[in-house]
Formats: structure tokens, C-alpha cells, sequence
């Protein structure tokens, strides 16, 4: 993808809409879920992507070859996501932005794997607590802690994406992690 992505990118840079357009399909999905980790909201994750896209499209002229694509889109996406979850007051209820489709969340369109009723209740409230507490984590451990564990990017790489030193960043997975650790000791 490496490859393709920077013949792209050189295509873009001299201005090519199309192959923009192939770029923004690479990563469309990737941002998507970025942003609906951090937002937990469709509707929101949906406007981060199409902000982050404008933007891209808007300071390509910025973007250095030198480094690499993801890490500047990641950026730009994450900067975006803190920035609506500063302005936005904390919500420890996420009942009502999870049920963006009538009665259902993300849980309910994973393939089934012929689970029993007892155990997808069980796996279903233990997903809904762990996404409770990620969700109540400060913005500057949350955007981390989705950055490394469900996005699974390196540590160096989230430093790229957030521009903090690993150091800064080896800290706040640290924190982050005692803070879900003492917020789920007693519930799971």
C-alpha cells in the first residue's frame, strides 16, 4: 500500500483530484473508526472524517513527503476529535448516542460466532462497562489509550500522530491504564 499510497500522493500534490479521491477511499474507514472510538457518536465520527479530508485537501501543500501520510491524517483526525470533546460537557451515559439504529449498537452487527444468550448478555455488559470507563477517561489519556489499543499504533507512531514525546506518551498509557484498572476493579 506504501507504494500506491505515494504515487497517489505525488498525483496529488500536482493536483489531481481523482487520485485524492482514492486516497480519501484508503482511509476513510480508518478515520471513521478513529473518530467514532473517541466521539462515540456516528453523526460526529461522520463530520470528523469530512473535516479531516477538507483539511488534508486544503494544506496538502503543507504535507511533507518526507514523512509518512498516516501519521499526518491520523493527526489531524485526533486533533479534531479532542477538540469537539473539549467543547462537548462529559457524558457518563452513552445510552442515548450509542443508539444511532433503533435498538441496536455497534456489538449487535458483529457476525455471530453461535454464541449462547447468557454469554453474549455477559460479553455485551462487559463490553458496555470497559466502553463506559474508556469513555470517562480524561481527553488526553482517551485519545491515547484508543490510539495504542484499538487502533494499535506503536508508541513512536502516536507520538508522531499527537506530536508528544514517547516519554509524555509512555506516561499517559501508564495512567490511562491505572485509570480503567481502579474504574473496573470492583465491576468485572
Amino acid at each position: 500500500m506504501d507504494n500506491l499510497e505515494n504515487r497517489l500522493l505525488k498525483l496529488v500534490l500536482k493536483g489531481d483530484q481523482r487520485a485524492f479521491a482514492e486516497i480519501a477511499e484508503l482511509y476513510k474507514d480508518k478515520l471513521f473508526h478513529l473518530a467514532y472510538r473517541m466521539l462515540n457518536n456516528r453523526h460526529e465520527a461522520e463530520d470528523v472524517v469530512q473535516e479531516t479530508f477538507l483539511r488534508v485537501f486544503r494544506n496538502m501543500e503543507k504535507y511533507d513527503p518526507n514523512q509518512k501520510f498516516s501519521t499526518w491524517i491520523y493527526r489531524i483526525a485526533t486533533n479534531l476529535c479532542i477538540d469537539r470533546l473539549r467543547r462537548k460537557k462529559p457524558s457518563y451515559s452513552l445510552d442515548a448516542e450509542l443508539n444511532d439504529q433503533e435498538g441496536s449498537d455497534g456489538y449487535a452487527m458483529l457476525p455471530s460466532d453461535d454464541r449462547t444468550p447468557e454469554s453474549e448478555a455477559l460479553l455485551s455488559e462487559t463490553q458496555t462497562l470497559i466502553r463506559e470507563a474508556i469513555d470517562s477517561l480524561p481527553a488526553k489519556y482517551k485519545s491515547v489509550m484508543i490510539l495504542r489499543y484499538l487502533q494499535d499504533l506503536s508508541l513512536q507512531e502516536i507520538s508522531d500522530v499527537t506530536g508528544m514525546p514517547v516519554t509524555t506518551i509512555k506516561t499517559r498509557v501508564h495512567r490511562g491504564r491505572d485509570f480503567l484498572r481502579k474504574k473496573l476493579e470492583y465491576k468485572l
